[in-house]
């Protein structure tokens, strides 16, 4: 069913196998104030008490697997009634515009692929077979252990950044047999629905099935949030999202409820001398590094902002153009034109660029902007905004790094190895070639961490015989 203006449209619930509907709560969506409606929440419903074990908690990890893999194949968006629905409702309460959003639910299967869900066990546990059992060991003095990463009870708190991305959350908790909580964005409220129901078609008793639960409330709701997020009800709250939504989970934390953070990151690019060497060289450059910048319309963590150019002014102003012209580029992930930059961002960048503080290339209507200065900005560039700075050596672009800096393409890719021990030190955590910010090589960590090893609620048994004579 396609959306027409000023349709409330219905964002429904999925609660253990069970599709919920109705339209008792109205809510407008954050980033285009699309209207939508939610059955009400009834809290004892969305709570899995204690003294019942998790569903999954028997079934074997690759028994879980397979039935992921199962459910991949039917999340083909040709075949798939739930996805193509979806695709109609959320071009009215996400910002990316519905062909990219399209692009991104063609890769649905992908993220319940065998070889990526093994790779995620083999990566993040040394012993895998604690997720299924009790592991038995002897340490050094002769004592006995036995441990076991027992199921944990999770809110995860959905970006709503990147459709589909929601996959990926579900896959981790059925992974780790936890009893799930998806909170969902007010910006896509409804693909998690839709992959819970096409799991659910295949069997609505299955113990992933009952372990799944998909609601929506506007976040901030104290009656809502001062309940779920206790001790006695979840061990972990899982959150993908921004400043303000990280620090209104923060409050509740306490304990016996831990956070397991995928907070706001920033991502750079730097750009050695040998991009200027020839015309052919900087255009595969300016390429690569749109490629990078452009991701989401630059709406995801790994896309680039800051460009720190080692090089001529004259060589890098010619670059600079030749990144703008790419910019506007339409993409799989990205559109020609996205959203126009805040208007209190443009005029900022009118200001400085009249008192030759910066240059530009561009325009910032969403097509794409190019800032040069002599050191970073001060404000967050996006809607396809990429700042260059230059600097004398890619060594003096380490300052700029910190803990909030996730990726970082490098060009060429054969200096990362002379630069990646620095740039850890300052607390970046990824490092890639450039224009390949988007790809990942399976098994690699997430934001500076193994997400699985803290999701689970590790529990030890020791066994240690004392002699009291």
């Amino acid at each position: 069913m396609t959306s027409t203006p000023g349709q409330v449209l219905a964002a429904p619930h999925f609660i253990r196998g069970t599709l919920v509907e109705g339209n008792a709560v109205q809510h407008r969506s954050r980033d285009l104030g699309a209207d939508f409606s939610t059955p009400p929440i009834d809290l004892d419903a969305i709570v899995t008490p204690r003294s019942e074990l998790p569903p999954l908690l028997g079934v074997k990890v690759a028994e879980i697997i397979d039935f992921l893999v199962e459910v991949g194949e039917r999340l083909h968006l040709d075949r798939n009634p739930y996805l193509q629905e979806c695709l109609e409702h959320i071009a009215a309460t996400n910002p990316l515009p519905r062909r990219v959003v399209e692009n991104l639910y063609r890769e649905a299967p992908y993220y319940l692929n065998r070889q990526l869900l093994e790779s995620m066990v083999e990566s993040n546990f040394d012993r895998p077979e604690a997720l299924d059992g009790w592991v038995e060991k002897v340490d050094a003095f002769g004592s006995k252990l036995a441990v076991r990463a027992f199921p944990p009870r999770i809110v995860h708190m959905l970006a709503g950044n990147a459709p589909a991305g929601c996959i990926a959350s579900i896959a981790q908790g059925a992974i780790v047999k936890a009893v799930n909580l998806f909170k969902m964005p007010s910006s896509d409220p409804f693909t998690t629905v839709a992959v819970l129901r096409t799991m659910a078609d295949i069997d609505p008793n299955h113990p992933v099935v009952q372990s799944m639960t998909a609601v929506y409330w506007q976040g901030g709701d104290e009656a809502i949030e001062r309940t779920l997020y206790r001790p006695q009800y979840f061990d972990k709250i899982v959150a993908w999202g921004g400043g303000p939504a990280i620090n209104n989970v923060i409050r509740y934390l306490g304990p016996g409820i831990q956070l397991v953070s995928f907070d706001p990151k920033s991502s750079i690019s730097m750009i050695g001398r040998e991009a200027f060497e020839s015309e052919s060289t900087m255009d595969e450059v300016a390429e690569r590094l749109a490629l990078d910048t452009t991701v989401f319309n630059q709406e995801a963590c790994l896309a680039s902002r800051f460009v720190f150019a080692e090089g001529e002014r004259a060589q890098i102003e010619t670059f600079c153009a030749k990144l703008a012209e790419r910019l506007a580029v339409d993409r799989d992930y990205a559109s020609a034109k996205a959203l126009p930059l805040p208007a209190e961002v443009r005029e900022e960048v009118e200001i400085m660029s009249a008192m030759g503080e910066l240059k530009t290339w561009g325009r910032g209507d969403g097509s794409g902007l190019v800032i040069l200065s002599d050191t970073p900005v001060n404000f967050h560039p996006s809607n396809k905004t990429s700042n260059v700075v230059t600097v004398g050596s890619l060594q003096d672009a380490v300052r700029y790094v910190n803990v909030a800096t996730q990726t970082i393409g490098v060009y060429p890719y054969e200096r990362k190895v002379a630069l990646r021990d620095q740039l850890a030190a300052a607390g970046a955590q990824r490092l890639c070639r450039l224009g390949t910010a988007n790809a990942h090589a399976l098994g690699s960590p997430h934001d500076a961490m193994y997400p699985l090893q803290r999701l689970v609620h590790w529990m030890a048994d020791d066994d240690i015989s004392l002699n009291l004579t």
